[in-house]
């Protein structure tokens, strides 16, 4: 979600979203919350972050707290680390309406965390 939000902002961005132990495609809630924000994330793919650790960043960006503490540790240039945590939506249990209300939650909470993160670093660079 939050590769969304960033691509929304500015589509001259480049943005990556892997993840520790990523699906095999994208949830279906988190496409279905996305698009009741005017984002369409249904043609993501899932990446392994293994596929990015010799790159070269501006920033990486850790957003659920156990990929803080699991994500490994990137041998190529990156410029800053920032941890933006958010609960991990798909470990929420509940029925399909409580967990569309908590994606929807998590998905307003990282609009306004990255909108926050592009407004302070990113814009005029």
């Amino acid at each position: 979600m939050a590769e969304g939000f960033l691509k929304s902002f500015d589509s001259e961005l480049e943005v990556f979203s892997a993840g520790v132990d990523p699906a095999e495609k994208v949830n279906s809630i988190a496409i279905t919350v996305m698009r009741e924000a005017g984002i369409d994330i249904s043609y993501n793919k899932p990446e392994n972050v293994d596929k990015y650790l010799s790159g070269s960043f501006d920033y990486v960006i850790t957003v659920c707290d156990n990929a803080r503490e699991t994500c490994p540790v990137f041998s190529g240039k990156v410029n800053e680390r920032i941890h933006i945590g958010f609960e991990d939506p798909y470990k929420f249990e509940g029925t399909d309406d409580a967990k569309i209300r908590f994606y929807r939650k998590i998905r307003d909470e990282i609009r306004t965390a990255f909108s926050e993160f592009y407004n302070t670093y990113l814009i005029g660079k």
